[in-house]
């Protein structure tokens, strides 16, 4: 059964909780100590207090829809995914996510640049799998 890509989607998952309290301790953490926060994901991809330009113009190049979740969301959707978060998965249908970035594949000292070309290897692989099938139906 072949997925169209619009039931498709990207997971970004931070490895951090929702709400404003998790997000005032975190810009905290991020300030004060930027070399033990948690969430790389959130390191590389947020300034301060918000997401930076250069990631935000990529994500929304990124051939599918993407969705941004807290630790806490992604459990309460997922609660079978034993994954280390932060981590950015695949979810193709109601099929449970598949891992395309690792959170061993991230760290704080990355750039945003460096981010963007390893999800879009990962997210090519992934999906040349379903264009090949494509074109051998053409």
């Amino acid at each position: 059964m072949d997925q169209s890509p619009a039931k498709r989607r990207l997971l970004f998952v931070y490895n951090a909780d929702g709400g404003t309290l998790s997000a005032l301790i975190d810009a905290a953490h991020k300030l004060v100590s930027p070399a033990t926060y948690p969430c790389a994901l959130c390191a590389i991809t947020y300034g301060a207090v918000a997401m930076r330009s250069e990631w935000r113009d990529a994500v929304l190049r990124l051939p599918v829809p993407a969705q941004f979740l807290h630790r806490d969301e992604y459990r309460k959707e997922f609660p079978a995914s034993t994954e280390t978060l932060p981590a950015i998965f695949l979810q193709e249908g109601d099929a449970p996510p598949a891992l395309l970035v690792a959170a061993a594949q991230m760290s704080n000292d990355q750039s945003v640049a460096q981010l963007i070309a390893l999800l879009e290897g990962a997210l090519n692989r992934a999906l040349a799998p379903a264009v090949n099938r494509a074109l051998d139906r053409s």
